[in-house]
């Protein structure tokens, strides 16, 4: 369904006023679909990366500046996403303001390389500064279009510019103090929103917001998927063995399958009822979102190891598969399945997960792990979520209803 477009001023701008939180047939739009997929461009690089970190034994240094390039790309993706939720006008001004974060992202994807090999974060905080200013922009023109969000558009303006002067003067520190510096950054950036709901929330839609998380999960298995089948297919060239290839061909496609029927079993948009809800739902998305993009580092570190391209042990590579999966069940289990699973299910998920993490010390990690996987699908096929009546509405819901917040 198509929502009746207000009036555009004679700058054929639309009012961003708050969209209504139970607007029937809400979906995602081609410009965040386009949107996501610049992100995974990133998403990609750094996984590339954190695969050649592992395979040359740089363990703890390739997932500390996995986990930080990752922070910025999530960080700058959700911040838009639920602000799209809340005043998407798609008009022209929105739409480029849009796209100025899609060059952001294009610049920090540039200097994901220099991160990983020189700790160089020069150009992974200019793009992430350049995608934040925009966010400013947008936060600025929502405290202008509407009373009920003016406080709260304000707070999360002055915080976001006020945290990117600090970014950039993070680059004029020598090499220890900036990386200290970039950790307590990332805890400012996350405080902000936590300070501006304060002030009111902005309405959000539980399908469409739920959706695009979805989607965006649905990017990054597919991405684990095709950089796990090139992977293979070019070790086919090096190796005359291909039954441990198979294996992990196997364990690849029913881990991505199994990974997805986990994930969209339970009703997301039941997670996200309140404001403490929808911050959980959000912040843990970081874990399921970064497990999913190491994924496909993982199976490709586990393809070095068997061909002998790896600096790691079979034991450490083994790792490298299995950390990734454990860390996505916990996740997905703790954002939306133990609210609307009976004690069988939410007994089984977390064992499972706590299964696969210890995989690789049995002798037959591989096929151990895809019959976990398997085992977990048909608990759920057979336990589906547990029905209730419909959620109340949000707290942003709430609050867009009875006006302006008082303070």
């Amino acid at each position: 369904m198509t929502r009746p477009s207000p009036p555009a001023s004679r700058f054929r701008l639309v009012p961003m006023a708050p969209r209504d939180p139970r607007e029937p047939g809400r979906s995602a739009s081609v410009l965040e679909l386009f949107f996501d997929l610049v992100f995974v461009v990133a998403v990609s690089i750094a996984s590339v990366q954190l695969h050649h970190a592992l395979t040359e034994g740089h363990v703890l240094d390739g997932l500390a500046t996995y986990g930080l390039v990752f922070f910025g790309i999530w960080w700058a993706w959700m911040n838009f996403t639920w602000f799209a939720t809340s005043f998407d006008t798609d008009d022209w001004l929105y739409r480029v303001l849009t796209i100025v974060q899609m060059a952001g992202v294009l610049v920090l994807a540039t200097g994901i390389e220099p991160a990983f090999t020189d700790q160089d974060y020069t150009l992974p905080v200019i793009g992430y500064v350049v995608m934040r200013l925009a966010m400013v922009a947008q936060w600025l023109r929502a405290a202008r279009s509407h009373p009920s969000v003016r406080r709260t558009a304000q707070v999360y303006a002055a915080g976001i510019a006020a945290v990117q002067v600090l970014w950039l003067a993070q680059l004029a520190l020598p090499e220890a103090p900036g990386m200290i510096m970039l950790v307590l950054l990332i805890g400012a950036e996350v405080t902000v929103p936590v300070i501006a709901q304060r002030r009111g929330s902005a309405p959000w839609h539980p399908h469409h917001i739920t959706e695009r998380y979805g989607l965006f999960t649905l990017i990054l298995l597919g991405e684990s998927l095709l950089a796990s089948a090139n992977a293979i297919i070019e070790a086919v060239h090096d190796t005359d063995t291909l039954g441990p290839l198979i294996s992990i061909a196997a364990l690849t496609f029913v881990a991505t399958g199994a990974l997805w029927w986990i994930y969209f079993w339970p009703p997301h948009h039941r997670a996200i009822t309140g404001a403490g809800g929808s911050l959980r739902y959000a912040y843990v998305h970081y874990l399921v979102f970064a497990a999913a993009g190491a994924l496909s580092a993982g199976i490709e570190v586990e393809i070095d190891a068997l061909t002998g391209h790896s600096e790691l042990s079979s034991l450490a590579a083994s790792f490298t598969v299995t950390v990734p999966i454990a860390v996505f069940l916990a996740g997905t289990w703790w954002i939306a399945i133990r609210d609307h699973a009976d004690p069988l299910v939410n007994t089984v998920v977390p064992v499972a997960a706590v299964l696969v993490l210890c995989d690789p010390v049995i002798p037959v990690p591989v096929s151990l792990t895809a019959a976990i996987l398997v085992v977990v699908v048909i608990v759920l096929v057979l336990h589906p979520p547990v029905s209730s009546t419909a959620p109340p509405p949000s707290d942003a819901a709430r609050t867009w209803r009875r006006g302006p917040a008082r303070t």
